[in-house]
């Protein structure tokens, strides 16, 4: 069985390779993945599957449905013919069905290179990728996908408000501002720079939208892992660290304490400015390290890790305040001391029975 999949490139037929449309007159039995694209008027005849996203209720289903409908259609072609496959863009950019079907061990699958949305985005932007280090990711899966970045970014599939606002809150630190590139190589093309806030309030998104974010604070995470990284790093290679133990690191720890509670003074002192910010953003780093070297310590002897010391933590959090996690009602601040040492106390008294013989 035979597929041949063709690219209907970024925009209106003027876009569609030389490629493209021989394979058209070649194939006399065409299908579409979607039918909302400029330029699939030049496959009049061809079936669409626009019907399946309505019958289906996610896109996993829809692209399953797609290529065993597809493999069908080939089956029939059998075993002279060859059925017509035209995706939007390239078949190689952001295109599961097209990876479904080359992972498919039951068809052979031509693929016709065709231009994407990607050649014009860097052509309207005047980024060349490869220098730049730009990632491409889903805008479905946005906030698995920039795990780890930095940017340049640019974000596909931008389709729906929905996902506008899902990126938008997926970043607790975004950029200013985002640059929003809809229909580009139609006559109604719009590249649009907006505050980042107005990234679900201002635009009206289509399936031709994208967003380009130039750079990317990385997630918590992602620098939280560097730092257990650099710990690690050093205990392997540097003869000082290699030699500390919990007993050696606790005036380290009094003395970093110290030095932030000066910092935090400092930076709450009137006139106080970005240089104070900075310092007390060090001095927080300092007792954060020797957080996460003592862990490191307690990871090597088996004991517990920076993992650990985080549960344990969000666990008494949780359990010492029962008026934001539970049902309890509070009139005040004080009300909330109160509780949080009765609670204290209570733990207390459940370790010393635990102790007892």
């Amino acid at each position: 069985m035979r597929i041949t999949v063709i690219g209907l490139g970024p925009g209106g037929e003027d876009l569609a390779t030389l490629g493209t449309l021989r394979a058209i007159e070649q194939h006399p039995v065409q299908f579409l993945r979607t039918a909302r694209h400029p330029a699939a008027s030049l496959l009049s005849g061809a079936q669409s599957f626009d019907d399946l996203y309505e019958t289906h209720s996610t896109f996993d289903q829809v692209y399953s449905a797609i290529v065993e409908a597809l493999i069908s259609a080939a089956a029939e072609q059998e075993p002279d013919g060859a059925v017509l496959y035209a995706v939007p863009g390239s078949p190689m950019v952001a295109e599961r069905t097209v990876e479904m079907l080359l992972a498919d061990p039951r068809v052979k699958v031509t693929i016709v290179p065709a231009l994407s949305f990607l050649d014009l985005t860097w052509a309207r932007l005047h980024v060349d990728p490869q220098h730049g280090g730009v990632r491409l990711v889903d805008g479905l899966k946005f906030a698995e996908e920039i795990d780890g970045e930095r940017g340049p970014i640019l974000v596909s599939q931008c389709f729906s408000k929905m996902v506008l606002s899902d990126i938008k809150c997926t970043l607790s630190d975004p950029p200013a501002i985002v640059t929003v590139l809809q229909r580009l190589g139609l006559p109604d093309e719009l590249i649009t720079t907006i505050p980042w806030d107005d990234l679900d309030r201002v635009i009206e998104p289509d399936h031709l939208t994208s967003l380009w974010i130039p750079e990317l604070v990385p997630p918590l995470r992602t620098e939280m892992a560097r730092l257990v990284g650099i710990m690690e790093q050093l205990r392997s290679d540097c003869p000082w660290d290699q030699k500390q133990t919990h007993e050696t690191l606790a005036k380290y720890v009094i003395e970093e304490a110290n030095e932030l509670v000066e910092a935090i003074l400092a930076d709450a002192a009137p006139g106080a400015g970005d240089a104070e910010t900075e310092h007390l953003i060090e001095e927080l780093g300092d007792v954060l390290f020797q957080t996460v070297f003592h862990s490191c310590l307690g990871s090597e002897d088996g004991r517990f890790t920076l993992a650990d010391v985080a549960r344990v933590l969000s666990d008494k959090l949780v359990r010492r305040h029962p008026h934001v996690f539970g049902d309890v009602e509070v009139a005040d601040a004080d009300e909330v001391a109160r509780n949080w040492e009765r609670i204290k106390q209570e733990e207390r008294d459940e370790k010393d029975r635990r102790r007892q013989p």
